[in-house]
């Protein structure tokens, strides 16, 4: 069972469907004891930093660090992946999980002397892809996958693959059993279902 964590943040329906198309069984919820006892976990999200002051206030943190504890698989999407950090200067004061050391930053407005669009929204590539990712099985360096955002990740010791856009930021974090992507696997097509694929099957 693959629980998906309601935090009315964005692209849940989209995220079930997809997995549900893969033939895994999920369940929506907000309930802190359904986190805590799942295999799997799922934290989607679309938005503001700010929308994951829910997961606070539901008791929620707390049961996905439990549920981590334990040995549950963690899949962050997104704004789920930005949550795994210490925090975002999009939301000052808003305190994230703090699994990975690090704060999220917003894209620069210029970079090497250029004007840098943001939202960073578009096809973009991953690369640097580490061979032993799990999740990244069967995905070639260079592979398209889906961005819309504004903020991003720093690359760490647990980053496992790059995309380039006003520099290099995290595209996927993997440390054991904490999973993490910036991108939409589940607006990716053939290398977001292939993600989405290995996430199921661990």
């Amino acid at each position: 069972m693959i629980v998906v964590i309601d935090y009315k943040a964005g692209n849940l329906t989209s995220v079930v469907k997809a997995l549900n198309f893969l033939g895994a069984e999920t369940s929506v919820t907000q309930e802190p004891d359904a986190v805590r006892s799942a295999s799997k976990i799922v934290l989607p999200g679309v938005g503001h930093f700010q929308a994951t002051a829910l997961l606070q206030e539901l008791g929620l943190t707390d049961a996905v660090r439990e549920g981590i504890a334990k040995g549950a698989w963690f899949l962050g999407i997104c704004v789920g992946l930005q949550w795994l950090f210490e925090g975002s200067t999009e939301a000052e004061g808003m305190r994230g999980l703090g699994h990975f050391a690090g704060v999220c930053e917003r894209f620069p407005s210029v970079f090497q002397g250029t004007v840098l669009k943001s939202p960073h929204v578009g096809w973009n590539s991953l690369e640097g892809i580490r061979e032993n990712s799990r999740l990244l099985r069967g995905v070639k360096n260079g592979g398209f996958v889906y961005y819309t955002h504004s903020w991003r990740a720093p690359v760490i010791e647990a980053t496992v693959a790059v995309t380039e856009y006003g520099g290099a930021f995290t595209a996927v974090v993997e440390q054991e059993n904490v999973i993490g992507v910036q991108f939409h696997p589940e607006k990716s097509s053939p290398v977001g279902l292939q993600v989405l694929k290995n996430f199921v099957e661990l």
